[in-house]
């Protein structure tokens, strides 16, 4: 070695002990001196050379490591170099606590042992051997350092709204190499995720921050997502987690048991809900009237008709909104009338429309029918005559059954305006020498502006004239006009008698006639009465017997029954079927208002019988 090398050695060494304190930089000199003298005479013979030297090597952070350097044969002073800095001289690393020179120093091993390798001990190392002016290859000792513990902002637990979508950001921060980060769910990777590094001061570590965006539509609630954080220094990762926390207004279901239902009787509305955050309140209402007796999730009641048409609404709420709900009750009950049918005043030959509306439940079935009458009009909600007649006018129901449950009708009175009908029996009777009447009935709408009586020359609207008296007598079902004959002569029975009722809109004429009636000896009908009141009492007698025999024979019970009643009406036959009832009505108006015979009476009297 030339002498200006050992002159630049010395200078190294005196530049070192300017480090040093003052108190060891005398040593250092002396040492520099010694160092100079010794190296002069090891180089004046004997080469040396590295059976080992310094490999590049990657480390963990917080691992040990250790730098390899032998020198067979060499007991000289060895000087570790990290990145162009001495770190000491021979083994004497006291300033780096965490360094150590191990190995045989006999046998020339100088190895730097670094106990806990760090960020700071990530450099270029070379080990030097002073006397033997030697130096190994430079080795670069890369240390890895682990992200810290990934953070998914917002977490443990992630709130979002349904119907939103997912944004999740996961940063892992101080790594050496930056961190790779990948998303999971129920072990599966999720991809679409973006990224963004970030160089720190050091210039060596990294952070990075990943971004998720997951639509709404692939969130469920109570889901857990991983963020997993991986590098070199950390090959299994870390990773955190956050769970799925969906908020939503309530979600509801209103339900009713039991349906169907009869009216009157009792039902429970369950008003079930799923809510997120909890339910706060409960409101119930039945046609935007507020319940206030109902305030949890179930309400019973007892329904009416009114509840299958006005439904029961529950509303339930969350601190994010409300849910409302309604439904109605499949009640069964009979027929009820949303619109009254009313009477009519029609004109002849006009057309006559009736209308009546019912509802009940199950469906019902209307019929329209004339009262007295069997035949079905009409099926249907409106009833309609084309071109009534006179004959057309009476008393018409509409009728409505629900099957199974009940029933229920109303009844409107159509009336048509014409001219008068009269309908009287165009012969009546009347005993010789006594007073006599001939009954007139007159059916009008409107009433009748004039009434006459003519026979022979004679007219007599009212009032007396001679032997004759015209009454007139207004009832509900008309006006009945009456011709009375004092004294009757034989001649009234030779005569014919005209009845003759007006109106505006025209008139009408009833010819009638006289006949004796055949009067019937005092003897015959005492006779005939005595006869009836014998065998009434035989008859009486004989029900009696019958009745209690039959009551012993049936010692469990008794056993009651109506009596029976028939009234046959015989008549003409009318001129038309809707004049049936008419006709029947006017001959009783006509019977009730006429004496009745002294031998009809009796024949009634003898033909009645008692029923048991």
């Amino acid at each position: 070695m030339r002498p200006f090398q050992l002159d630049l050695l010395f200078l190294c060494f005196f530049l070192f002990s300017q480090e040093l304190g003052l108190q060891k930089r005398g040593c250092c000199l002396v040492l520099g001196y010694m160092a100079k003298d010794k190296f002069r005479r090891m180089n004046e013979g004997q080469v040396y050379s590295f059976s080992q030297q310094p490999q590049d090597q990657v480390v963990v952070s917080g691992q040990p490591v250790t730098l390899m350097c032998a020198i067979p044969e060499y007991d000289g002073f060895v000087l570790w170099i990290k990145d162009g800095l001495a770190l000491g001289v021979g083994r004497d690393l006291s300033s780096y606590p965490q360094y150590l020179v191990v190995g045989n120093h006999l046998s020339g091993e100088h190895h730097l042992k670094i106990l806990r390798a760090e960020l700071q001990d990530d450099a270029v190392y070379e080990c030097q051997a002073i006397q033997a002016a030697i130096r190994s290859r430079p080795a670069r000792l890369t240390v890895l350092v682990p992200p810290d513990d990934p953070i998914i902002l917002g977490g443990p637990v992630i709130s979002l709204r349904a119907g939103d979508p997912l944004n999740l950001t996961c940063h892992a921060d101080n790594a050496k190499p930056a961190a790779s980060i990948i998303w999971l769910r129920k072990g599966e990777v999720i991809n679409g995720a973006t990224y963004s590094k970030t160089l720190l001061r050091d210039g060596k570590r990294e952070s990075i921050v990943s971004t998720l965006f997951i639509s709404p539509g692939d969130v469920e609630n109570g889901q857990s997502i991983v963020c997993r954080a991986t590098n070199k220094a950390i090959p299994g990762g870390k990773e955190t987690s956050v769970t799925i926390d969906i908020q939503h207004p309530p979600l509801v279901n209103l339900s009713v048991e039991p349906q169907p239902v009869l009216e009157d009787n009792i039902v429970t509305f369950h008003c079930s809900a799923k809510a997120n955050p909890a339910v706060t309140q409960y409101r119930w209402a039945k046609r935007g009237h507020i319940i206030k007796e109902a305030s949890g999730e179930l309400y019973r009641t007892t329904v009416d008709y009114t509840y299958f048409s006005e439904p029961v609404s529950c509303e339930v709420t969350n601190t994010l909104g409300s849910t409302n709900l309604s439904r109605t009750v499949d009640v069964y009950f009979g027929p009820r009338m949303t619109s009254e049918p009313q009477s009519l005043l029609v004109d002849l030959g006009s057309d006559a429309v009736f209308s009546c509306a019912w509802i009940g439940n199950p469906s019902l079935t209307i019929v329209w029918m004339k009262r007295g009458s069997g035949v079905v009009l009409s099926n249907e909600k409106t009833l309609t005559l084309k071109s009534v007649r006179q004959e057309d006018a009476g008393k018409y129901v509409c009728r409505a059954v629900v099957p199974r449950v009940g029933a229920g009708e109303r009844e409107v009175t159509l009336t048509v305006n014409g001219p008068p009908i009269i309908s009287s029996t165009q012969t009546q009777h009347a005993l010789h020498g006594e007073k006599g009447q001939i009954k007139c009935f007159i059916r009008s709408t409107p009433p009748p502006d004039r009434i006459a009586w003519s026979w022979k020359e004679n007219v007599l609207e009212s009032g007396t004239s001679g032997r004759y008296t015209v009454e007139t007598v207004n009832t509900e079902e008309g006006v009945i006009s009456t011709l009375t004959i004092s004294n009757i002569v034989r001649a009234d029975f030779q005569t014919i008698y005209n009845c003759t009722a007006w109106n505006s809109f025209g008139s009408d004429t009833e010819i009638i006639r006289l006949k004796e009636q055949e009067s019937v000896p005092m003897a015959v009908i005492i006779g005939v009465a005595v006869g009836a009141g014998v065998a009434f009492l035989v008859l009486m007698a004989t029900i009696v017997a019958f009745c209690c025999a039959r009551s012993q024979r049936n010692l469990k019970g008794v056993v009651s029954a109506k009596n029976d009643i028939r009234v046959e009406i015989v008549h003409k036959e009318p001129s038309s079927g809707r004049e049936a009832e008419d006709h029947t009505t006017i001959k009783q108006l006509m019977v009730r208002a006429q004496p009745m015979p002294h031998s009809i009476l009796s024949t009634q009297t003898s033909q009645c019988s008692p029923y048991c």
